[in-house]
């Protein structure tokens, strides 16, 4: 993606996200039960609906290299993971502040926070497989197979909401949802700048990448002589 493009989209995202917070500050009243913390739903929510899609487009690319041994299907699927894994770590810290409001506690092992941590472990242990192995075919297919097993737990995740009664809040956004319209709005208005910012982070990593590889090929010819 062309550097202009990258800047532009970085801009936009930006400048949407700036709209939206001052939205959320100036326009959108406290909630009834939670107060003014209520807020951090739009960072929360959509951090989560980000780091899925990354993890979605990671599984899709881990299929396309096993179909096509193409090393531009890993070196896109290393790049989104790792994008998924920063937005999988800001719901995780975002709904630690929120717990530590709400319950007056940081952390507990309800199944629904648990459920995203062992997501993330697993990705990250994706991310751990690959500093193990030297070999880039060797690491790109077994990298391939761990994302496609890591990427069954998403949608445990994403339902834990909706089948476990535990202390995390209820789902609000299917089902019987009893959030606000205007609430409803700004949660998936605020997921737009999230996206673009990671498409462009997307986009930065798989130029790093790329020059990585370069270099490591590069070394390896050095190493032949």
């Amino acid at each position: 993606m062309k550097q202009k493009i990258l800047i532009g989209l970085g801009v936009l995202a930006a400048a949407l996200l700036v709209r939206n917070i001052w939205t959320m500050l100036t326009q959108l009243p406290d909630e009834e039960f939670q107060g003014a913390i209520f807020r951090i739903i739009f960072f929360h929510v959509p951090a989560a609906f980000t780091a899925f899609a990354c993890f979605f487009a990671a599984l899709v690319s881990g299929i396309a290299y096993l179909s096509t041994q193409n090393l531009k299907c890993d070196a896109f699927s290393v790049s989104v993971t790792e994008v998924g894994l920063a937005f999988g770590a800001a719901n995780l810290v975002t709904g630690m502040i929120w717990a530590r409001i709400i319950w007056g506690i940081w952390w507990t092992w309800d199944w629904r926070l648990t459920s995203m941590l062992i997501c993330w472990l697993l990705y990250a242990g994706y991310l751990v497989l690959r500093r193990a192995v030297e070999e880039p075919t060797e690491r790109a297919r077994l990298s391939a197979v761990m994302s496609i097993l890591s990427f069954t737990v998403v949608p445990f995740v994403f339902f834990s909401i909706k089948w476990f009664r535990t202390q995390h809040p209820q789902p609000v956004l299917y089902g019987q949802g009893r959030m606000d319209a205007n609430y409803r709005a700004m949660l998936f208005g605020n997921w737009v700048p999230l996206l673009l910012f990671a498409v462009v982070l997307i986009a930065v990593r798989m130029r790093q990448e790329r020059r990585q590889r370069e270099l490591d090929a590069l070394r390896r010819e050095v190493h032949a002589f």
